[in-house]
């Protein structure tokens, strides 16, 4: 098992490999683990993967909000993956980490139970969204993609909070 340390290196070692082929359409996405499900994430989204540490609460939030954290003396409100998703929540350990992402002009902590790897999907291996009468995960699900004979919801974090919730929640910070 790599350590956070180790999954932050990786991450900074495929942002800085730029010798793709030309002419090769395909993004790389960092995928990780809430329960047994492999969801990911365009690494183009995403600043840094830090350790779970200390999250000072915000009253008033919704449940999947679970407060702020100072990174670097800039104030980043984190979110749980798992209880946004309407999964059942889990006690944090030393797996949980926080994978910060760019959000509009803000940051946005999800935490997350593991951080599995980094892979990049061709055009070719993303799916279009099937609808789900009902389903309210369809307006943050980005695609659906394949690894080998796996498949993986790609989640777009730009739309994991809706514009009116994340000015809720800056409005409180």
């Amino acid at each position: 098992m790599a350590t956070v340390t180790e999954e932050r290196d990786q991450l900074d070692d495929l942002w800085a490999d730029d010798d793709e082929e030309v002419g090769t359409r395909s993004s790389k996405y960092l995928f990780f683990n809430l329960g047994d499900e492999l969801y990911g994430i365009n690494i183009m989204n995403i600043t840094e993967i830090i350790e779970m540490e200390r999250i000072t609460e915000i009253p008033d939030m919704p449940g999947y909000v679970k407060g702020v954290i100072n990174l670097r003396g800039k104030v980043i409100p984190v979110m749980d993956l798992r209880l946004r998703f309407n999964m059942s929540e889990r006690e944090y350990d030393d797996r949980t980490c926080i994978v910060v992402t760019a959000v509009e002009t803000a940051a946005l902590g999800l935490i997350v139970d593991t951080v599995a790897e980094v892979h990049a999907l061709a055009a070719k291996d993303i799916e279009e969204t099937p609808t789900f009468s009902g389903a309210t995960r369809d307006h943050y699900v980005e695609g659906i993609g394949k690894i080998g004979d796996r498949v993986t919801v790609l989640i777009d974090a730009r739309k994991i909070l809706q514009a009116k919730e994340l000015q809720a929640i800056k409005s409180q910070i």
